[in-house]
């Protein structure tokens, strides 16, 4: 045992904070009794951190007030206390416990990849969340601590928050206690605070502990994790731990960096995930391209996003109004936006996009090949329709392809998928788009050609980004269709939010909608489309108002001809502007 503690102070020696070490050799007597061993640990505790030593004199004073005059001797009370204090460290903390002969042990440790390859052969016991447990755990925490609420809310209590635990027992615990605290009663105002549960202050000053110490307050490691933690609070689905880690290096990369082979040499996967490992659920290292990574609980994201020490000051303002800090709230997040929002414009403008095809020949013969059948099985039942089908489902037997094979790298698919308002060389994007799965056979057909940076932003940007567009852009340069306000219409119409047709009618290059063409478009998307899905009236509310440009280039007898042969639903309308001719 001598050997392993100057071992373990040899080995960390050099980190801050400095870690503690607790050891104990049990003989044959008394001193292999469990009293024994935590009254043992708790003194070599009290030595190192003589700042404890209050706690434990408050804590026996305590203890034999409540009638327990030997607490020393009270297994129960010295576990407890030891844990109390333990929580309270901040620092790694070494025990060690030499001559526990004959017994088994259990470790208990977050499953981080180091560990985890050390007890490579040991029998493990993975516990991730389970709803079941969740309930339960709620269950006995507000029986414990709120019996006093009627039934019904007690029962809302329960109903709500073992929905949302997610397999955090403390954040339970937390949110209970809160509750306690504020002495909500009744069911309307518990319902209300249930709707918008509030981050409780101790568990914010938790993540803020864990970040310092799996970080080790180093500057580096601090940009690494803020990186990947703030990716993870705004991507659109769950990534892979190859994904986060390109993210993550790109993010760090200096501006040489302009290929997919310089990009790689900075990816550290390994690193990334245990800086942040305390924060994500847990997963399988043993697959690095299963999309597994997600924050661990919506607690963690809700501390990123609104309490993250890099965070406005007006976030840590409890003085600020509601509106306020709502306001404050949208521009934390828009910034987020914008930080992944500038990764994946670097990642999908490195230079190997522009010159290398996303299809080999053989993958785009493969493509015109019907996959969802055994074309060689006549005795194969035909395919019912589901509607409840989703996408993942129905590609499940696809033939897929992998985007890494033509040397684009892990983030490519992601990049291409969900941020294709990152403009540039987009052919190989929109490709990758209509194949969120990796399969040959594209979801939807998309010819790159119809798009121009307008169109994209009309189809995938927000409305801010949209109207900014519009605003600032030289819509006279080549990246632009040549008419930039009807190409990104027609995307409208089949694809997009129809309600962003009035943004385009209201813009500097709103002319370009207020004649025949823009009208005989809707009228043939509108006769294509199902017309149950979308809501047409905003569009035809748009056509009333060109009407007046319509009638005076004398266009009303075709635009009436047009309406009634497809059917629209306001030809009354145009025969009313018809009539005033």
């Amino acid at each position: 045992m001598a050997y392993l503690i100057d071992e373990l102070r040899r080995r960390n020696e050099h980190q801050l904070p400095q870690p503690k070490i607790c050891y104990h050799y049990c003989r044959d007597d008394e001193t292999g009794q469990a009293s024994y061993i935590f009254s043992a640990l708790i003194l070599s505790l009290l030595q190192q951190f003589p700042g404890l030593k209050g706690t434990f004199f408050d804590w026996y004073k305590l203890a034999e007030a409540s009638g327990n005059f030997e607490p020393a001797t009270d297994i129960k009370q010295l576990e407890e206390f030891l844990q109390k204090i333990l929580e309270t460290l901040d620092r790694p903390l070494f025990i060690v416990i030499d001559g526990l002969d004959e017994l088994k042990v259990i470790l208990s440790s977050r499953p981080q990849e180091e560990i985890l390859e050390q007890l490579d052969e040991i029998v493990k016991i993975d516990l991730s969340s389970n709803g079941e447990r969740d309930r339960v755990i709620v269950e006995k925490t507000v029986e414990r601590k709120l019996s006093n609420l009627s039934e019904d809310v007690r029962a809302l209590v329960v109903e709500t928050l073992s929905r949302l635990a997610q397999g955090s027992a403390i954040w339970t615990k937390m949110i209970v206690e809160l509750i306690e605290v504020r002495r909500i009663r009744a069911l309307d105002p518990m319902r209300d605070f249930l709707e918008k549960v509030p981050l409780p202050e101790q568990l914010s000053q938790l993540y803020v502990s864990l970040f310092s110490r799996c970080t080790s307050n180093d500057p580096e490691n601090k940009k690494i994790s803020t990186t990947a933690l703030e990716f993870l609070a705004i991507t659109r689905r769950p990534i892979s731990i190859l994904e986060l880690a390109w993210a993550v290096a790109l993010g760090a990369a200096p501006e040489r960096v302009t290929t997919v082979a310089a990009l790689a040499k900075l990816v550290d996967h390994q690193r990334v995930m245990n800086l942040i490992q305390p924060f994500v659920v847990h997963v399988d290292f043993s697959d690095l391209l299963k999309r597994q990574v997600k924050l661990v609980h919506q607690s963690v994201k809700e501390f990123i996003v609104r309490e993250w020490p890099s965070n406005r000051p007006g976030l840590q303002d409890p003085g600020i109004s509601t509106a306020t800090d709502q306001e404050l709230i949208h521009q934390r997040t828009r910034s987020l936006e914008a930080g992944i929002f500038d990764i994946c414009i670097r990642y999908l403008l490195l230079d190997d996009f522009g010159h290398t095809d996303l299809f080999s020949e053989e993958q785009v013969a493969i493509e015109e090949l019907s996959q969802e059948f055994d074309l060689f099985n006549d005795d194969e039942e035909p395919t019912d329709y589901d509607p409840g089908c989703t996408w993942e489902a129905w590609e499940e037997n696809m033939i897929r392809y992998d985007p890494t094979d033509c040397g684009f790298g892990a983030l490519f698919v992601y990049a291409s998928c969900h941020w294709l308002e990152h403009f540039g060389a987009i052919a190989n994007w929109i490709k990758q788009y209509c194949r969120p799965q990796c399969t040959i056979k594209p979801r939807f057909l998309s010819d790159s050609r119809l798009y121009d940076p307008l169109s994209i932003t009309s189809l995938y940007g927000s409305e801010a980004m949209l109207r900014d567009m519009l605003e600032s852009s030289d819509f006279d340069t080549d990246k632009f269709l040549p008419t930039p306000a009807l190409g990104a219409a027609d995307q409208i119409l089949q694809w997009g939010d129809l309600s962003r047709l009035r943004i385009l009618l209201d813009s500097s290059i709103g002319y370009q909608l207020r004649n025949l063409g823009f009208i005989r478009l809707v009228i043939k998307q509108w006769s294509i489309s199902d017309t149950q899905c979308k809501d047409w009236d905003v569009v035809f509310e748009l056509i009333d108002d060109v009407l007046d440009t319509l009638v005076k280039g004398r266009w009303g007898n075709e635009l009436l001809c047009m309406a009634v042969n497809a059917g629209l639903p306001r030809p009354y309308s145009l025969l009313h502007h018809q009539a005033r001719q």
